[in-house]
C-alpha cells in the first residue's frame, strides 16, 4: 500500500485577493493625500488605479505561471509598503510645492517610475532563474562582482560624493548605488561559500564563559569581511553600507555554523570598528554627537529634531494624511520617510508598518527553515537577514535608538538603486520558495521495481 503524498496548495487565489486589497490601501492612500492636503481628490487618481492594477495583476499572473507554489503573502507585502511609500512621496512633493520649492522636481513620478523598473527586474529574475540551486556554481563570480561593485564609487570619473558619502555613481543622465546590488551579490557568495566551509567553521576552539569560540585558524574569512567594513567606512564613508555588509555575514556564519562563538567574535569585532571609526573620522563623531545629544547644535543637527518635532507633532493617532508638515524636515522623502510616517500617521501608523516589515522578514526566514537544500536555506536567510539589519538600522537611527547611518527605508524611500534591487530580492525569496513548496517528483512502481532488480543483481 502506498503512502499518501501531502501536496501543498498553490494559494494564488489568496495571493490575488492580498494583491488587490494592498493596491487598494496604496490609492486610497493616495487619495486621502489629496483630500488632506488639497480638499479634493487628485486628478491622475482614475490613471493611477488603472497602472498599479494592470501591474499588480500582471506580477500576480507572472508569478502564477513560472512560480506557482511560491509564498503567497510576500508579494502583497511588499505592493503595500510600495503603494505607501508613494503616497507619502506624493504628500512631501505637495509640501514642497506650497513651500515654493522644487528644487528636488517631481519625487513621486520618478519614484513610479523606479517602482515599474524594480517589477520589470522582479519578473527579469524570475524567468532566467528557474532554479536557485544553479547560482551557488557561480559563488565566486558573485564575489569577484561585489567587490568591483564596492569600488566602482571610488574611481573618479563616474563616482560621486554625496552629503559626505561616497557610494554613487553617474552614468550620463542617470545616478545608482551599486551597494544595493553589491547586498545581493555578496548574499549569494557568503551562502555558496558558508556551504562548503561551514563544517571546518562549526569546529570549537577553547571554551570561555560557556560559549565554545571558533579555532584561530578559522577566523580568516570574518577578518577578511571585518577589513572590508572597515574599507567601506574608510573610503567611502559609509557607516550604514559597512554595519550592513559586516552584519550579514556574521548572521550567516551564524546560522551556517550554529556556534554562538562567531556572534561573539565578530561583535567585538565590531565594537571595535566602530571605536576606531569613531577615533579616526569626524563624520562618525558628529553623528554620535547627534545620537547622545541632538540639542546641543540645533544647526548641526536639525534634520534629526525636526524628525523628533515632526513624530511628536503626529503622536498616538497621527494628524491624518496631508495635515502634517513632513516636509519641514530635510531629506523627508528619503532618509526620514519613516519619521515623515510617524507624522501623520502616529505611532499607531508606524506600528503597522513596522509589523509589514516583519511580516516580510518572517516570510523569508519561514522560506530558509523550510528549504530543502542548504544553499538556498542560507541565501534565503541571509537575505531576509539584510532586509532585518537595514529596517532596524534606518527605524533606529530616526527614533534615536541608534545613531544615524544613512540607509534607505525598503520600498518606501525615494531611490531607484534601493527600490529596484530590493524588488530582485524578493524574486529570489519566491523563487526558493516555489522550490521548496513544490511537491518531489513521483517514482512510478516500474521504476521503483526496476531500481531494486538493479541494486539486487550488483
Amino acid at each position: 500500500m502506498s503512502t499518501p503524498t501531502l501536496v501543498p496548495r498553490k494559494r494564488r487565489g489568496a495571493e490575488l485577493t492580498l494583491t488587490l486589497l494592498a493596491v487598494l490601501i496604496g490609492v486610497g492612500a493616495y487619495c486621502a493625500v489629496g483630500l488632506g492636503a488639497e480638499g479634493r481628490v487628485p486628478a491622475d487618481a482614475l490613471r493611477l488605479v488603472i497602472v498599479l492594477v494592470a501591474a499588480a495583476v500582471a506580477t500576480h499572473l507572472l508569478v502564477r505561471k513560472v512560480a506557482p507554489y511560491a509564498d503567497p503573502v510576500l508579494l502583497p507585502l511588499v505592493i503595500c509598503l510600495n503603494g505607501l511609500g508613494l503616497a507619502m512621496i506624493y504628500r512631501i512633493d505637495l509640501g514642497y510645492q506650497a513651500m515654493g520649492n522644487d528644487a528636488f522636481g517631481p519625487l513621486a513620478t520618478n519614484q513610479l517610475m523606479w517602482s515599474g523598473i524594480g517589477i520589470a527586474l522582479f519578473a527579469v529574475v524570475l524567468l532566467v532563474i528557474r532554479d536557485h540551486r544553479r547560482l551557488q556554481a557561480y559563488t565566486y563570480t558573485f564575489g569577484f562582482v561585489a567587490l568591483a561593485l564596492l569600488v566602482l564609487p571610488l574611481l573618479p570619473v563616474i563616482g560621486q560624493n554625496i552629503r559626505g558619502a561616497r557610494i554613487w555613481i553617474n552614468i550620463g543622465p542617470f545616478s545608482f548605488q551599486p551597494g544595493e546590488a553589491a547586498k545581493i551579490c555578496l548574499a549569494i557568495f557568503f551562502a555558496g561559500y558558508l556551504v562548503v566551509k561551514r563544517d571546518a567553521l562549526a569546529l570549537a576552539g577553547r571554551r570561555f564563559a560557556g560559549i565554545d569560540l571558533p579555532r584561530g585558524r578559522d577566523l580568516g574569512p570574518i577578518g577578511a569581511a571585518w577589513l572590508i567594513s572597515i574599507a567601506i567606512l574608510v573610503f567611502q564613508r559609509d557607516l550604514g553600507s559597512s554595519l550592513l555588509f559586516f552584519g550579514l555575514f556574521v548572521v550567516m556564519l551564524y546560522i551556517a555554523t550554529e556556534r554562538p562563538g562567531w556572534l561573539v567574535v565578530g561583535g567585538s569585532l565590531f565594537v571595535a570598528g566602530a571605536y576606531f571609526g569613531y577615533l579616526a573620522f569626524g563624520h562618525v563623531r558628529v553623528r554620535f554627537d547627534a545620537w547622545l545629544d541632538p540639542f546641543s547644535d540645533p544647526d548641526r543637527n536639525g534634520q534629526i529634531i525636526n524628525g523628533l518635532f515632526g513624530m511628536a507633532y503626529g503622536g498616538v493617532l497621527g494628524t491624518g494624511w496631508g495635515q502634517g508638515s513632513p516636509q519641514l524636515t530635510p531629506f523627508a522623502f528619503s532618509d526620514f520617510i519613516a519619521s515623515a510616517m510617524g507624522e501623520e500617521l502616529g505611532l499607531t501608523g508606524l506600528m503597522a508598518i513596522l509589523v509589514i516589515y516583519g511580516l516580510v522578514v518572517e516570510r523569508g526566514m519561514r522560506i530558509a527553515l523550510t528549504c530543502r537544500d542548504a544553499f538556498g536555506k542560507l541565501l534565503a536567510a541571509g537575505l531576509a537577514v539584510s532586509m532585518a539589519l537595514q529596517i532596524f538600522v534606518v527605524i533606529g537611527g530616526v527614533t534615536r535608538l541608534i545613531p544615524l547611518t544613512g540607509l534607505t527605508t525598503p520600498f518606501m524611500a525615494q531611490g531607484g538603486s534601493s527600490v529596484v534591487m530590493n524588488w530582485a530580492i524578493i524574486a529570489l525569496l519566491l523563487r526558493i520558495s516555489d522550490q521548496t513548496r513544490r511537491p518531489a517528483p513521483e517514482v512510478s512502481q516500474f521504476d521503483h521495481d526496476e531500481e531494486t532488480q538493479v541494486v539486487k543483481l550488483s
